[in-house]
């Protein structure tokens, strides 16, 4: 979920976004939506997810800069052992707060309300292979990448073997060219990107 990070709330449309696939599967999350916002569009979700196949059931799931929160509901609805939903935005974070108890997903996922970078920075990863998802605002990418580079860097040395990291981007950011992308793979669809990186 992209652009959130610090958004005036006096331009809020309600809207819908659908889950694709699995337990949850047509169910929807309303919420409160500020234009500024940016969903992970339903074709780069349904992309995403067919990338990683058979690599989410059972598998801990992380959404980092969740949003609203529907990568990582996606990701429980295809059978995610665990989602770990990290959001800085308090009205953000109450909304996946309360889709997590309307579904009954409150002991299969724990939310983090703090800043992503700080959490990464501290996170220790499971030993077993984890998923991660990042959809950071574009602005960092293009007003950030020291920070981002690092934040992958860390979570790169930390996740165990066969893990997948998974960075959301736009066309033409400064990362599409950065060194540290080096063999990671790019999937593009329309103005959207996925780097993604898997660990041997």
């Amino acid at each position: 979920m992209l652009v959130h990070a610090l958004f005036s709330y006096e331009y809020l449309m309600r809207v819908s976004i659908r889950i694709v696939a699995g337990s949850l599967k047509g169910r929807r999350l309303s919420l409160d939506h500020n234009p500024d916002l940016r969903p992970t569009p339903q074709m780069v979700r349904e992309a995403f997810f067919s990338i990683l196949g058979n690599a989410v059931p059972g598998r801990p799931f992380v959404d980092i800069f969740a949003g609203t929160g529907v990568v990582g509901l996606e990701a429980l609805s295809r059978g995610a052992a665990q989602t770990l939903f990290v959001e800085r935005d308090f009205r953000l974070a109450q909304d996946i707060e309360k889709h997590l108890r309307t579904f009954g997903l409150g002991k299969q996922s724990r939310l983090y309300r703090t800043d992503a970078y700080r959490w990464i920075a501290a996170w220790q990863a499971p030993a077993e292979p984890v998923n991660v998802f990042l959809s950071p605002p574009f602005a960092d990418l293009e007003e950030r990448p020291e920070e981002m580079v690092k934040a992958l860097t860390t979570l790169q040395e930390r996740v165990a073997a066969e893990s997948v990291v998974v960075l959301q981007g736009e066309r033409a950011s400064p990362l599409e060219d950065d060194p540290v992308m080096v063999g990671w793979e790019q999937r593009h669809y329309g103005r959207n990107v996925l780097f993604i990186w898997q660990k041997e």
